[in-house]
């Protein structure tokens, strides 16, 4: 992966959490904590398992530790919150991804995952991780939307995100 293309697709991760957030604002209340069937158990778990996954990340690029002992918290924040939580960091992946060159994407990092298994990836492939780890849970979150009658998944398509002009977080 090279700079530029690790700079899009931070752009991309912002625009897309944006989208979902502004989806999910704009549901009918109690919608987003509604117990649902899926992995996780309603939209606004699954928000938070994002943002402790993107966190953790966060912790393996900087070379430091992280206090999670799971992927997710019993608890969540309400989305206020939650949002301004995940903006943060993704505020941080912006700033990260503009420091990066070609050569540093390269370069390894060693990580242990929260279920003790230790790994090597480049700071280009962490990244790829975590923007495909939000997409994929993402559409988790997109499915239940669909739940809601009336309402749909906002669209966040790459080729989207593209045809708006790239916005910037």
């Amino acid at each position: 992966m090279n700079a530029e293309s690790a700079r899009m697709l931070v752009q991309y991760k912002c625009w897309s959490d944006r989208v979902l957030y502004d989806g999910i604002a704009a549901l009918p209340p109690g919608e987003a904590e509604k117990p649902r069937v899926s992995l996780f158990r309603n939209m606004l778990h699954t928000l938070n398992h994002i943002l402790i996954i993107d966190r953790i990340w966060q912790a393996h690029l900087e070379g430091r530790d992280h206090a999670y002992e799971a992927r997710n918290t019993k608890d969540y924040p309400p989305l206020a919150d939650m949002r301004a939580q995940q903006e943060s960091v993704n505020r941080w992946y912006v700033d990260w991804s503009l420091a990066q060159t070609d050569n540093s994407l390269g370069k390894s990092v060693e990580y242990t995952l929260i279920g003790g298994n230790r790994g090597v990836m480049t700071r280009g492939e962490i990244l790829l991780h975590v923007v495909m780890h939000d997409n994929y849970h993402r559409g988790y979150v997109g499915d239940m939307m669909f739940q809601v009658d009336g309402h749909r998944a906002p669209v966040m398509d790459l080729p989207v995100y593209a045809g708006a002009g790239r916005p910037v977080m």
